[in-house]
């Protein structure tokens, strides 16, 4: 009997019919990043349009490596589209986005840009809430993910220690074996950043990282996230204006589907055009 046959017939699973990375024998392209020019994300006049609506407009953005940046912005202002087109779940319909100065993000489909090293974590966090916090870590894991390799692998001592220098790093190492479900939402939001982490990541996006948590657990995330700066890009997508001002670094302002300005946010707070934009007058 065959690989296939055999998870056909005795899994189950049609190893044909799972998403393309999950398939038997299936080989990711792999693609060099290159930072020779000090960049890691490059989008250029890229415009997205969706029944008539600019959702983005001639968008310009350079995001340096190892750097934190900060996005705001009204709703529909772009940011979610942004971060579809970056992660391929968006095609723009111009412009030209890459990671790095190699690779064209535009050319790659979502599970190419994840293992290049793009990984993106969504407001509502989405864990395995009946697994335990080492188990969440390990299932997250840039490993060979196809069904055999995944019924049958062990961790190996240097996945484990990541898993164990991960669990520190969002401070998670007390509860590993608990069940993820019984965790606080700061902590399964901690949790996620981990799942992320754990595929070694170059660039991060985090979209309302903060929403919900308590102001011990808004300022452990800044602290966590100041931490990641430099050995990974951060673009975190947020509201709230005290964990902002907490991060530092560059905010940048969209509006209309452009940047409208960007800076420090004391600079961008007092900015007129930005002020209009937020409280309309």
């Amino acid at each position: 009997m065959s690989t296939r046959e055999f998870f056909r017939k005795v899994i189950g699973i049609d190893p044909e019919k799972c998403a393309p990375e999950y398939r038997v024998g299936y080989q990711s392209k792999q693609r060099t990043l290159d930072l020779s020019h000090k960049v890691i994300l490059y989008l250029e006049d890229i415009s997205v349009s969706f029944d008539g609506f600019k959702a983005l407009n001639k968008l310009n953005l350079t995001i340096d490596a190892g750097e934190l940046r900060c996005i705001i912005g009204p709703n529909g202002a772009g940011k979610t589209t942004m971060m579809d087109v970056i992660t391929g779940k968006t095609r723009p319909d111009s412009g030209t986005a890459f990671f790095g100065q190699s690779i064209d993000l535009t050319s790659l489909s979502e599970p190419e840009i994840a293992h290049a090293g793009i990984g993106r974590k969504f407001q509502k966090p989405t864990i395995f809430e009946q697994h335990t916090v080492f188990g969440n870590l390990e299932l997250a894991m840039k490993t060979d993910k196809r069904v055999q390799r995944s019924l049958f692998a062990s961790l190996r001592d240097d996945e484990r220690d990541l898993i164990s220098d991960t669990l520190r790093q969002i401070r998670l190492d007390a509860e590993a074996d608990r069940p993820a479900g019984l965790l606080s939402h700061g902590q399964k939001q901690w949790l996620e950043i981990g799942m992320l982490l754990v595929q070694e990541p170059r660039l991060l996006l985090l979209d309302e990282p903060v929403a919900g948590m308590t102001d011990d657990e808004t300022m452990r995330t800044a602290e966590l996230f100041l931490s990641l700066a430099g050995k990974h890009s951060l673009v975190v997508v947020e509201h709230d204006m005290a964990f902002i001002d907490k991060l530092g670094g560059l905010v940048t302002v969209l509006h209309e589907g452009s940047v409208l300005t960007e800076g420090p946010l004391a600079m961008v707070q007092e900015d007129p055009r930005v002020i209009e934009v937020y409280l309309g007058r």
